[in-house]
């Protein structure tokens, strides 16, 4: 298993500062991860950090609470895309969804997929919010719109991801969604347990350390040893 290649290297820290983003890019590149994910705010210095690279510019939209309006929604990930970002996470109206509003919730993504024009999307559910019949209703939503993953949580919410849920989305999504699951993956043992469970992709800040464990051959390492990975 490739692992570095699951990672979606994340700083969405409300205090994120330039040298915190520039020190985001240099691990990515370094260990080829797939993406950063990043504040829009972030996204023009991070697009150019990693010019030349293969780790895509990941930001997020509608971001923590998803309760902007869909034109907002829209706006931002349109200018998203326009300042370099080549995968949008974008969070879904939860109070849409508690009230059994799927028509809104569906269209939302619609909009949204077909503003950023064939670039990746990530719709995340939330789901430390959500019922298990819930979990399931969005992973259907997300295989008739055709969007590329469905992802756990924000990381701001009540809790993160759970391989329980993970294997719930993984049964009932379709051959072509994929599962990014964020929110908590701070160590190998969690990460590994996610892949097995389903998910493609992972959303963590703690990508240096888990290279650093997965390629050490240290005994008993949890990532404090001094191997350089």
């Amino acid at each position: 298993m490739e692992l570095n290649s699951y990672i979606d290297h994340t700083n969405l820290k409300p205090t994120a500062t330039m040298r915190d983003i520039e020190t985001l890019c240099e691990e990515a590149k370094k260990y080829h991860f797939a993406s950063v994910c990043v504040h829009p705010y972030y996204v023009p210095l991070a697009h150019e950090l990693l010019k030349g690279s293969n780790v895509e510019v990941g930001t997020v939209v509608g971001f923590p609470l998803g309760a902007n309006t869909r034109d907002t929604k829209v706006f931002e990930a349109i200018n998203a895309i326009e300042a370099g970002a080549t995968e949008i996470d974008m969070v879904i109206n939860l109070s849409a969804l508690k009230n059994k509003d799927y028509d809104y919730v569906k269209e939302e993504i619609e909009e949204i997929r077909d503003a950023i024009d064939g670039h990746v999307l990530k719709v995340i559910i939330e789901t430390c919010y959500l019922t298990d019949k819930e979990i399931v209703k969005m992973t259907e939503i997300c295989n008739e719109t055709f969007v590329n993953f469905i992802k756990t949580s924000t990381g701001f919410g009540d809790g993160g991801a759970k391989v329980e849920d993970v294997k719930l989305i993984h049964d009932h999504k379709n051959e072509v969604l994929e599962i990014k699951a964020s929110g908590g993956i701070r160590d190998i043992e969690t990460a590994e347990a996610m892949i097995e469970a389903g998910a493609t992709r992972l959303g963590t800040s703690s990508g240096v350390k888990l290279m650093t464990v997965e390629e050490c051959h240290c005994d008993d390492c949890h990532g404090e040893c001094s191997h350089d990975a």
